[in-house]
């Protein structure tokens, strides 16, 4: 492998850890095996902290692809808490209503869902790295400001109900690029007349890379620091 001319991993990121942190840990074991000071590295798709599954981690001239990589469709399942909403549409923050859900039955969700197929417009979450007047989202949220984001247009291709109770649904959902699970939380409970926030979310795919094809973190580590490395002419392998 040759990680200056670039390659790509894939990495199931783990519950608890920002995109950041998952690139940040990768990087410093690729400095330290091929003992240099600076390597570009990236990722192709920002996860939240509470979020796990499929990110594409680019080193070298692979991070040319990210912008490419970034616009392949992508898979999640996600568990969504009906009767209950949070200023973050998550749990990163606490309840803020509540809201009865003893009307909600497995049609009503299947009908409701069918409206969220197709291309629809989105707000963004207030908590999130969306831009207002040069600034983070996220950043003016958590000062108690103001937060006015104008809605995206996006495409939902596909909406299926897996699991089903009054009080939590889990959903596969198959979508474009700068769709937030979260703010889809947020309105299906809208629509479902109960407020709604996402309990838990997976990746599952990005293009044709699935879960199953990605390594952990720690085999991610084990893989940088025995795989054979090919130096920058690839005519001398480096062990």
């Amino acid at each position: 492998m040759n990680f200056t001319k670039g390659e790509i991993l894939y990495i199931d990121k783990p519950h608890g850890w920002t995109s950041f942190d998952a690139v940040k840990r990768l990087r410093s074991t690729l400095l330290r095996r091929l003992k240099i000071k600076k390597l570009k590295v990236g990722h192709a798709g920002t996860l939240d902290p509470l979020a796990t599954g499929v990110m594409l981690v680019c080193t070298g001239k692979a991070t040319k692809q990210i912008d490419t990589l970034q616009a392949h469709v992508k898979e999640y399942v996600a568990t969504i808490a009906l009767g209950a909403t949070t200023p973050s549409f998550d749990l990163e923050t606490e309840i803020d209503a509540t809201y009865p859900t003893s009307h909600i039955t497995r049609e009503l969700v299947e009908e409701t869902l069918k409206k969220f197929t197709g291309a629809i417009e989105q707000v963004p979450p207030a908590f999130s790295a969306c831009k207002v007047d040069g600034q983070r989202a996220y950043k003016m949220a958590r000062r108690g400001e103001e937060v006015v984001i104008r809605p995206k247009l996006l495409v939902i291709d596909e909406i299926e109900l897996m699991e089903f109770s009054p009080e939590s649904i889990t959903v596969r959902v198959v979508c474009s690029k700068g769709t937030y699970i979260r703010a889809l939380a947020r309105d299906i409970g809208i629509a479902l007349g109960s407020g709604g926030h996402l309990t838990a979310l997976r990746r599952t795919r990005v293009g044709d890379v699935s879960v199953s094809d990605c390594l952990t973190v720690p085999q991610a580590v084990e893989l940088l620091n025995t795989v054979v490395i090919e130096s920058d002419d690839d005519s001398i392998p480096e062990n």
